[in-house]
């Protein structure tokens, strides 16, 4: 007997598929950008998959806000030890 839902995988592929005309309209660097937000999500597809109370792209949007604050808080820690090294200097 198969599955009679489609997985989170082919979830998101559908939900990527669907929104070709809204990526080929953006601008090439906006593209990869888009393209990373979708990669953003695969990430987390295990997790996605144990929201029921969601939709499947409401629980993507999730994952992919996770994977971007996980990078500002990589850059602000990056900034921070910057900001840190360039004061001992000026001292």
């Amino acid at each position: 007997m198969g599955r009679t839902l489609p997985t989170i995988t082919q979830q998101l592929s559908d939900t990527e598929a669907a929104l070709v005309r809204f990526r080929r309209t953006l601008r090439k660097s906006d593209q990869y950008i888009f393209d990373g937000l979708f990669a953003a999500a695969r990430c987390h597809t295990a997790a996605i998959s144990q929201m029921d109370a969601l939709l499947p792209f409401e629980a993507a949007l999730l994952a992919i806000l996770l994977e971007q604050a996980k990078e500002i808080a990589i850059l602000r820690q990056k900034l921070e030890t910057l900001d840190g090294s360039t004061h001992r200097l000026a001292d």
